[in-house]
């Protein structure tokens, strides 16, 4: 065992980096839009499949419906539609994200869900500048797998942009 000193700023986060043996880390879910994207583990509350969603009027495009999730109903959102990807029909393989953002909760219609990985942050790259525009600014890095990049979400962003898109009336701004 090494003996480590204090630098002489006398901060201890000064050698922290240089005491840390693992990396860092963080956990993914993963899910298919036509391509992988992945969410932080900790916003994830459950996964379910896709049951009874009801409509309702005068909704943003995006807003697939409302479900009664054990007593409480939530708003789900089709995260293809959100996202602008091409339409896909649901299949036996969609799933609901049931996610938590800052005392949120909102269910994201997926086509499926893969897995849940621990991704090194050393694999974890900024997304370029050419996709990163206003409308994209809730994409926070792009993973790197073996064969395959996952394109990791910030649903903060996500989520209050949706806020914003909804007027006091509620219509969308679309509507107005």
């Amino acid at each position: 065992m090494s003996k480590i000193s204090l630098p002489p700023s006398g901060l201890t986060e000064d050698v922290l980096g240089e005491i840390r043996d693992e990396p860092e880390e963080i956990q993914l879910v993963v899910f298919t839009l036509g391509e992988q994207y992945g969410v932080p583990i900790n916003q994830v509350q459950e996964i379910i499949r896709v049951g009874n969603i009801t409509n309702v009027p005068n909704s943003p495009s995006y807003m697939e419906g409302v479900i009664n999730l054990r007593g409480r109903v939530l708003s789900v959102l089709n995260l293809r539609k959100r996202l602008k990807l091409p339409v896909k029909d649901i299949t036996k393989a969609s799933r609901i994200v049931i996610t938590e953002v800052e005392n949120k909760v909102i269910g994201l219609l997926v086509d499926a869900v893969s897995h849940v990985i621990k991704m090194r942050s050393e694999l974890i790259e900024n997304a370029p500048e050419e996709v990163l525009e206003i409308d994209t600014d809730y994409i926070t890095g792009v993973g790197k797998l073996k064969n395959q990049l996952v394109i990791l979400l910030d649903l903060g962003k996500l989520l209050k942009r949706e806020k914003l898109d909804i007027n006091e009336g509620g219509k969308s701004a679309a509507e107005n």
